[in-house]
């Protein structure tokens, strides 16, 4: 799938969740997959960093 074709069917998925909650389970689902989703970038961030040689120069600042 590519990145059009993804946002298509988040889209549509999108389109079919609002035709079947009301408005606060909308919302509710909106703030959980925001969570969901920076936790998840997060995770994936403090992976990366902890996988790249500790190249700190400010170790020594005073």
């Amino acid at each position: 799938m590519d990145e059009c074709e993804l946002v298509a069917l988040i889209s549509t998925l999108a389109c079919s969740i609002s035709k079947c909650y009301s408005n606060d389970d909308i919302s509710l689902l909106a703030a959980a997959l925001t969570q969901l989703g920076d936790t998840l970038a997060t995770i994936v961030t403090k992976r990366e960093l902890s996988d790249k040689p500790n190249n700190n120069k400010y170790n020594n600042c005073t």
